[in-house]
């Protein structure tokens, strides 16, 4: 079979019903994520484990896929004809090769066009400090990319993105952007973070927080003087921040809470919905820095976070509850979506009303 027509054909799907995802496993049509759904390609025979593997084969190059075999797994880019990219996991699962693709738009969508609120471009204007956009899997590298681009177009500065794989391409604008990739452009997060003291950076974009070591050398970052984005598996600024101290030992855990509440400016927290009138919008959650929280930061009563975003809507910070019902008193998600992703249904209940 000519997997590289093959592969071509099932990009072409994607193009053509404006999927966000392919996954190709064995057992299974390829299937599309479209508006969040999950939709199998029936018309498309079951793949096999030949097929799998051969598609995956097609989209890397000797070395690449010898090493996939050898290890199991690979997160790699792919470029479709310079038209269309996509971030690739490929992984082993019983015994089988399986693939997933997520599509990165070519073209950087401003924070406007993405549905995110304008108190955001304030974090791009920051000299120095630590903002997390969490958690993945919900447009968070979307949204990192908006407020790099910012700028990218508004500032001259020296930016180095450092990620696994590189999503999106920046075009250098007033700004020089380097972007590194691991496991090409650098063996990990933390030596290309720890380069970046050398190379004269003003504003750094770390595509994930794996360990303690990038996080700490992240928040020194933050604290010497660098403006740091990054992102975490977290599910709102409470869990981001508990998380990040929870990673280092017991006696280093003061240091770092400390630090992280002198250089941390902002968490932003969103997820994708359903819209009623198809496609997704993000609901999200901003803390927004300020005396009342880097001392709860400070003094590890991180729980008491929630009501000091509940209580400083007038400063610009917004609660994931209150962001839901905005949407669903505009129309734009149902009152069921929105209990469904409510991290607190119950206060979403009294919020509402019902």
């Amino acid at each position: 079979m000519d997997y590289a027509k093959f592969l071509e054909d099932l990009i072409t799907m994607v193009a053509k019903e404006n999927a966000s995802d392919l996954h190709l496993s064995v057992g299974r049509h390829p299937t599309l994520r479209v508006s969040g759904q999950l939709v199998p390609l029936s018309k498309i025979p079951i793949l096999t484990a030949e097929n799998t593997q051969g598609l995956a084969e097609a989209m890397m190059d000797a070395e690449t896929f010898a090493e996939f075999l050898k290890n199991h797994e690979r997160d790699f880019s792919y470029s479709f004809k310079d038209k269309m990219r996509f971030r690739v996991n490929s992984y082993f699962q019983k015994g089988y090769v399986g693939v997933a693709m997520r599509l990165i738009p070519v073209r950087i969508k401003t924070l406007a066009e993405l549905n995110i609120p304008n108190v955001l471009l304030d974090f791009a204007k920051k000299e120095q400090g630590f903002f997390l956009v969490v958690p993945t899997g919900h447009g968070k590298s979307t949204t990192l990319a908006a407020l790099v681009d910012v700028i990218n177009h508004t500032k001259a500065a020296q930016i180095v993105t450092i990620e696994d794989p590189i999503e999106y391409i920046f075009t250098p604008d007033r700004s020089m952007v380097d972007q590194r990739e691991v496991g090409s452009d650098t063996v990990d997060f933390g030596t290309a973070l720890r380069s970046m003291f050398r190379q004269d950076v003003d504003v750094a974009m770390i595509g994930e927080m794996r360990d303690h070591e990038t996080m700490a050398t992240a928040v020194t970052a933050a604290e010497t003087g660098h403006l740091v984005f990054s992102s975490l598996h977290t599910n709102n600024a409470a869990q981001t921040i508990d998380r990040i101290i929870d990673s280092f030992p017991g006696a280093q855990q003061a240091q770092i809470r400390s630090q992280l509440a002198n250089t941390l400016i902002g968490v932003f927290s969103q997820r994708l919905i359903p819209r009623i009138a198809g496609g997704l919008i993000p609901a999200y959650e901003l803390l927004i820095s300020n005396p009342a929280v880097r001392n709860l930061i400070r003094e590890n009563k991180t729980h008491e976070l929630d009501l000091v975003i509940e209580t400083n809507s007038e400063n610009g910070m917004v609660s994931f509850n209150r962001s839901l019902m905005d949407l669903v008193r505009r129309g734009e998600i149902t009152m069921e979506n929105a209990l469904i992703f409510s991290l607190n249904p119950q206060e979403l209940r009294i919020l509402s009303g019902r």
